[in-house]
């Protein structure tokens, strides 16, 4: 049974649907709920005592399912609007219906010569407090503002989804794996709730501990750390700048001209090409400074509560379907901190990743057998290299990389001719995706999600008649391709991680449901997830892992002779797993 739950001037209105999105006749008629009863009425509905519960349509989940968490109520089930909007607005699957060419599509902002600017992970709000009002711009379910549509507008757009999914060819099983990637989105959405009300395990003593290590005893407010300031004056002193202010670009940039080191910019790449004595103490006092402004103790005292750390994850916040965060900068924990990362007494973590996931995806995408055959070792690399590259692993995977990345000049270009002769139809997969990209055309993930089209200036761009405009609007197409090239690889195996972290989710719950004691998941990243559990739960755990990859693959491909190796680590810290 679909649920559907919406925004009502008295709390929330209730309405059960049919699978079509009209009104279920045993109960035509909306429910409305004050706010403070909803926690209650949710709860009875899940445990009703059918053999299915039911699966919840809603806007956005993060407006609604939060506070159910809060209550102490887990849900089975939902359907995001927004979420499966945004996909069913821009799939190739769905191009055809009257859902897709009403919706209000957004074309890539790419600038001429940028990927798409939705590519990148949306800004972070001003504090936390604002993370569950944050505006959403989507293809058709939110007000102009972000505003939450009311029940009627809800059961539209519920409907207008279903009959655009119910109008996808069955042909090439493509209606069955949009609806995958629907039901995998809407429960990836669940889970970054769940992991958020979760929380990552943090021992704030360790991270202060960490933090007084690299950077000394904490400073009062608006002062460097002493080892910071040791680096600042030693540069001063190297650089004869004694008003030198090291955190500005600006200044250190005339510095280091006045000293004959003529950089355009501070990357460490480009510093590392000079052998001037200030270099070595700059280059630490970047990686210093960035461990202070990023995880410092203003960051410890506004992320970490309660021996949690609760960011807001963003699912499908990248363009290709991978995940992005809002505040705390989730997916970027660095290393230097990750020994705070700490299981709690009687607890472990378990971190497993999908080893060399995206390369694995490209074999069976293009249905490479021997390619297939190089992945059966756990080691794809190494077994690229004994069929093709004389057994040079480096090699192997510089090319292979650069294939899927784009990479086609220096070491990459020169070792692609052999990895072409080795393995035709992977690298023409990816070819091809990189000229559909360079004309214009839409290229999708193995599940439906397709790019979105360039901007009428990409267009005009491609139009241009002069030589120099010419050789631009070439520049600006290959641009595009290496972007598009990458899509259908990094897109399908986010594609895959959805489903990991689904059928992962399932099976955890199931060991819950059954009595036993099980494990949360606390933590993802693009390949990577972490679970938290007590001890006696860690081989159920792992195995739901390992089984959970096993089913995506499956879930995906069907049947094929290709695995998807996960490596498990069972740690007390994440500085321990790698």
């Amino acid at each position: 049974m679909y649920l559907l739950l919406a925004s009502h001037p008295d709390g929330a209105a209730l309405q059960a649907l049919t699978a079509s999105g009209d009104p279920h006749p045993d109960r035509p008629e909306p429910r409305v709920v004050r706010a403070q009863e909803l926690p209650a009425v949710v709860r009875g509905l899940e445990n009703a005592g059918s053999s299915t519960r039911p699966r919840w349509v809603w806007n956005r989940t993060q407006d609604w399912y939060p506070q159910m968490l809060a209550s102490g109520i887990d849900l089975e089930r939902c359907h995001d609007l927004t979420l499966c909007g945004n996909i069913l607005a821009f799939s190739e699957f769905t191009i055809h219906t009257d859902y897709a060419q009403s919706s209000e599509r957004l074309p890539a902002d790419d600038g001429l010569s940028e990927p798409p600017r939705v590519l990148r992970p949306p800004p972070p709000p001003a504090d936390q407090g604002a993370l569950f009002d944050a505006p959403h711009r989507t293809a058709g379910t939110s007000g102009a503002n972000g505003t939450r549509l009311g029940l009627k507008d809800l059961r539209s757009e519920f409907a207008a989804q279903q009959q655009a999914v119910a109008e996808v060819p069955l042909e090439g099983n493509q209606r069955h794996r949009l609806q995958l990637l629907l039901a995998a989105e809407s429960a990836s959405a669940m889970i970054a709730a769940e992991m958020q009300h979760a929380g990552v395990p943090w021992r704030e003593e360790l991270h202060g501990s960490i933090l007084e290590d690299f950077l000394g005893p904490r400073p009062a407010n608006g002062q460097r750390p002493a080892k910071l300031e040791a680096l600042g004056n030693q540069l001063r002193t190297l650089l004869g700048s004694p008003q030198l202010n090291p955190d500005s670009p600006q200044d250190l940039i005339r510095a280091l001209h006045r000293n004959g080191i003529e950089v355009k910019s501070t990357r460490q790449w480009e510093l590392q090409e000079s052998d001037h004595p200030a270099i070595e103490p700059l280059l630490q006092y970047k990686k210093l400074s960035r461990l202070h402004t990023a995880n410092g103790w203003a960051w410890l005292d506004a992320w970490v509560e309660d021996g949690r750390f609760r960011p807001e994850y963003v699912v499908g916040g990248v363009v290709s379907g991978r995940w992005a965060s809002r505040g705390g900068g989730a997916l970027q924990i660095p290393r230097q901190i990750r020994g705070a990362v700490h299981a709690e007494p009687g607890h472990k973590l378990i971190v497993a990743d999908a080893a060399q996931l995206e390369p694995r995806v490209l074999v069976a995408l293009a249905q490479d057998t021997k390619m297939a055959e190089a992945a059966r070792d756990k080691d794809l690399y190494a077994g690229i290299a004994a069929q093709g590259f004389g057994g040079d692993r480096a090699k192997a995977k510089i090319s292979l990389l650069g294939a899927i990345y784009g990479a086609t000049t220096g070491e990459s270009g020169r070792l692609m001719p052999q990895l072409a002769r080795t393995y035709p139809r992977a690298v023409e997969y990816v070819e091809r995706a990189a000229r559909d990209g360079e004309a214009g055309r839409t290229v999708s993930t193995r599940l439906g999600r397709s790019t979105p089209p360039p901007s009428e200036a990409w267009y005009r761009s491609q139009r241009s008649t002069s030589a120099e405009e010419q050789r631009r609007a070439e520049s600006i197409a290959r641009s595009r391709g290496r972007f598009t090239r990458n899509f259908v690889v990094q897109g399908s195996a986010a594609d895959w991680a959805s489903c990991w972290l689904a059928e992962l989710r399932r099976r955890l719950r199931a060991l819950g449901a059954g009595g036993s004691t099980t494990g949360e998941l606390v933590f993802f990243l693009h390949d990577e997830v972490m679970v938290h559990a007590p001890v006696a739960a860690v081989p159920s755990c792992i195995a739901a892992i390992e089984d959970a990859a096993n089913s995506a693959k499956e879930l995906l491909f069907g049947r094929i002779p290709v695995e998807f190796p996960v490596s498990v680590a069972v740690v007390d810290s994440y500085d321990a797993a790698k």
